[in-house]
């Protein structure tokens, strides 16, 4: 387990490298000015290509009747283009937490999980119409499957956007990947789905953000849903402390899984462009 999280870690780690380096790489050719948007507000005119990359760290350690270790790291990026409206997502958590063992205590992990997703949509003649085409993968050491992996496509439409407010839906039909560990008793399996999500973001001219993002994965045998309330306050020009509440619920989980988890965390965040 220490050597396949580490594997990742070092995958994660070289992701970023590359996505980092690349772009700097184009900075330094001039190339970047036509993609550079340095403020929190969204530029409202879509003929103005952009694309930022922000990465996201938080640490928690905890001491005491309880001792723990949590990271969680993840990348945010986004590309507009004149045609199309790109969003990615990457995101690790690690925690360690210390338990006793006939009278001694030891640290064991006690979460470890690899999430991230990618959505790419087309704009058509009416740019606030849009095709897209959706894809995720996870892979969580203490759900019972060795991952799970799905992919949609269907109808987009970015019903708002304006300096204040920003809202836009996606739903369409998909196909879910998944390998269940040997051990693991579930119905669960490979099938077809409908998938539906919607975000609301809401800015001040102070530079701080709000946001607001659920998602629904509906199939024969399962429905997940996935819920994000995020609010982002800007320290200083590049960088920014984040506050988010994340919940994800499932009707029909192995033994030994919650349906339910809540996740509470509070980021670091470094805008690079």
């Amino acid at each position: 387990m220490q050597n396949s999280f580490a594997i990742r870690l070092m995958v994660f780690m070289l992701l970023f490298l590359c996505v980092h380096s690349h772009a700097q790489a184009k900075k330094e050719r001039s190339l970047i000015s036509t993609l550079y948007h340095p403020d929190v507000i969204p530029d409202v005119d879509e003929e103005a290509p952009h694309f930022t990359l922000d990465g996201q760290l938080g640490v928690l350690f905890a001491t005491g009747n309880s001792a723990s270790t949590s990271i969680k790291g993840g990348i945010v990026s986004e590309h507009e283009t004149r045609w199309w409206s790109n969003r990615y997502f990457g995101e690790l958590l690690y925690k360690e937490s210390e338990k006793g063992k006939e009278g001694e205590k030891e640290r064991e992990v006690t979460a470890e999980r690899l999430y991230g997703y990618a959505q790419f949509d087309y704009k058509l003649n009416h740019r606030d119409r849009r095709l897209f085409i959706y894809g995720d993968y996870e892979n969580d050491e203490f759900n019972g499957f060795h991952y799970r992996s799905s992919i949609a496509a269907g109808w987009s439409h970015q019903l708002l956007q304006n300096e204040v407010n920003e809202f836009r839906y996606s739903v369409g039909p998909g196909y879910s990947f998944v390998s269940v560990e040997e051990e693991t008793e579930t119905s669960i399996n490979n099938g077809f789905i409908a998938r539906a999500s919607a975000e609301y973001r809401y800015f001040w001219t102070t530079g701080a953000k709000f946001r607001q993002f659920g998602s629904i994965e509906a199939g024969s045998h399962n429905i997940k849903t996935r819920s994000e309330t995020s609010v982002t306050a800007n320290i200083f020009s590049s960088l920014a402390l984040k506050f988010a509440v994340t919940l994800t619920h499932e009707t029909n989980t192995p033994e030994d899984v919650a349906e339910l988890n809540t996740e509470s965390s509070i980021s670091l965040i470094y805008r690079f462009f």
